[in-house]
């Protein structure tokens, strides 16, 4: 039996590129017969107004758009009611839905969340398998409820987590495995066999939006925790610490990129802290981090303020940063 209905109709809510393949793949069904996006937002140093991705491959393939401000308006609830949905398919759309929309679907409105429910509800999901250190993360397909994410389970996919992933790569790796999850769970509901898992809520976690301030180095935290987060956190919001200038006299922000070394059994100086500056040079930065046996880092790839991304070889030829400073001691640094 094939995973669709020949004549169903399918509307997606999607905004995030992670959604493209899988509304590619519902698209290519012939059963879309609409794409809810958000509206076109500034973007960029010139603020130009820009579309969201999926929305430019919807107009591609003559898929309709239609881009409301909010979703629970009645003007935006009565254009969903004209298009006559059997499934209404959310995936990464950014708003939070009334039950009156949720109703909306002849069968089901379901979503795709990047993560393995009930772990890691919220917007962050991704972020937070690889800063918690899983072992494996997913694609689940749910029934949206008003309670975010936590609808009853229709299906899983799950990946292994390999340790060096950062969230750009499992970002791309989870948007080509949620169009197979979608498939299977559209394949149940089309039959009739409404497959539901209740979320056991004594399991759940939650991943909320993350803001830029989030991604500053707290150095206290052992070398493992810290160059996970550097991972989680690549490439949004990024990752950053503050150093003082030699120059200046005043403290700038230092981006820091994956990948990074970890020494955790290294041998430090007595009077070593959190943060401190062990060895820096053309091979990289290598910083202290807490805790017992916190071990250190090696950064070698980063960012200063006002200046391009470059390797540690390009950054130590025009600035400075000695053996000893230690990094991070504002608490509130301009980023």
């Amino acid at each position: 039996m094939s995973w669709y209905l020949v004549g169903m109709r399918i509307v997606m809510m999607a905004t995030g590129d992670i959604a493209i393949p899988s509304f590619q793949a519902l698209a290519a069904t012939g059963q879309v017969v609409a794409l809810i996006t958000q509206p076109d937002r500034p973007v960029g140093r010139h603020m130009e107004l820009t579309p969201p991705r999926v929305k430019v491959v919807a107009e591609q393939l003559g898929i309709p758009v239609f881009q409301p401000e909010k979703m629970r308006e009645a003007t935006a609830v009565e254009q969903l009611r004209a298009y006559e949905p059997d499934i209404v398919v959310v995936m990464a759309y950014g708003q939070i839905l009334s039950q009156e929309v949720i109703d909306v679907a002849k069968i089901a409105c379901i979503n795709a969340h990047a993560s393995l429910l009930p772990r890691h509800r919220g917007a962050a999901c991704i972020q937070a398998a690889i800063e918690a250190g899983d072992d494996e993360t997913g694609i689940t397909i749910m029934h949206v409820v008003k309670k975010l994410d936590a609808g009853d389970i229709i299906c899983k996919v799950s990946v292994p987590l390999r340790g060096t992933e950062t969230a750009e790569s499992l970002h791309d790796d989870l948007a080509l495995l949620a169009p197979a999850a979608l498939q299977e769970a559209i394949a149940a509901l089309a039959a009739g066999e409404d497959t539901r898992e209740e979320q056991d809520e004594n399991l759940m976690t939650y991943a909320p939006k993350l803001l830029r301030a989030h991604g500053q180095i707290d150095w206290s935290q052992p070398a493992l925790q810290v160059a996970r987060k550097i991972r989680a956190y690549h490439s949004w919001p990024g990752t950053f610490t503050v150093y003082p200038s030699v120059h200046s006299g005043q403290d700038k922000t230092l981006k820091i990129y994956p990948p990074v070394d970890m020494f955790l059994n290294i041998r430090k100086p007595a009077d070593a802290v959190p943060g401190m500056v062990l060895e820096s040079g053309p091979d990289g930065m290598l910083v202290s981090c807490g805790g017992r046996r916190g071990g250190a880092i090696r950064i070698t790839t980063m960012q200063p303020s006002g200046a391009r991304k470059m390797n540690a070889e390009s950054f130590f030829a025009g600035h400075k940063i000695m053996p000893g400073t230690i990094l991070g001691l504002p608490t509130t640094p301009t980023v």
